[in-house]
């Protein structure tokens, strides 16, 4: 069962698409997951949507949406930046919180949204209302080497002086996105987060190399770590697996 909202962003309306367990009734308090794409990517392209359905039949409200300028989502590509995608996700987590269903809010990214997420959680301990748990697959933290290196996909610019949008297939990288990615205190931002992490990786990732993502995971305080062997950056041929390992973290 799913259910399509917009609510209003930072950068105008999000799209919002929400995957409701069997049974569900708003009388009564549910787990929450909120899933968060990557770049290039919006919230029905995959493994987003079987993660969202598998997850729901496990029995979680599963909240997906849009990134600013991204799906179905309004704003300019051009302004669209990691910050402004963190406090997209800040409106979306306030929205959860106020559902009279949501019962222990948790976030799920993949790629850069795995970045989105584990930041959110920092600044939300700041603030006392982290989430229950927090669980990555293939968190994108390489990507602020790439903008340092100006080295977007196979596509590459001058990281200093960078030009107003860097195109890759049909996508564009502004300027805005790139010098502020060049700065992003990934790793500092998602240390302030003292709940359990659950990240996953594949062994085949060639565009998160794997050394960084095992770099990343002494930031957090608990942190639980999987490697899927053979696995890219998508997870392809191996959804149920990934299905299963984050179902299995949330629901302990």
């Amino acid at each position: 069962m799913e259910k399509i909202r917009y609510i209003d962003g930072p950068c105008g309306r999000l799209a919002v698409k929400m995957d409701l367990p069997p049974g569900f009734d708003e009388t009564r308090r549910w787990p929450v997951i909120i899933i968060m794409h990557g770049v290039m990517a919006h919230k029905n392209v995959q493994p987003m949507p079987f993660l969202a359905r598998k997850l729901a039949k496990s029995g979680f409200v599963c909240v997906r949406f849009d990134f600013n300028a991204q799906g179905d989502s309004e704003g300019d590509l051009l302004k669209n930046t990691v910050p402004s995608e963190i406090d997209d996700a800040e409106a979306m987590y306030t929205f959860v919180q106020s559902l009279p269903y949501a019962g222990n809010i948790s976030l799920l990214g993949h790629s850069q949204g795995g970045v989105v997420a584990a930041m959110l959680a920092g600044r939300l301990e700041e603030k006392g209302t982290p989430p229950h748990s927090v669980g990555l697959a293939s968190p994108g933290v390489s990507l602020r080497d790439y903008a340092l290196e100006g080295h977007f996909l196979g596509v590459r610019c001058d990281p200093v002086n960078p030009p107003e949008a860097v195109r890759v297939w049909w996508y564009r990288f502004g300027r805005d996105y790139i010098k502020s990615a060049q700065t992003l205190p990934i790793e500092a931002e998602s240390a302030k987060y003292k709940g359990p992490v659950c990240i996953v990786q594949g062994s085949a990732d060639h565009i998160i190399p794997m050394e960084d993502v095992e770099n990343y995971l002494g930031v957090f305080r608990d942190c639980r770590y999987t490697r899927i062997e053979g696995a890219n950056h998508l997870f392809s041929w191996h959804w149920n697996r990934l299905v299963k390992i984050f179902a299995d973290f949330f629901k302990n």
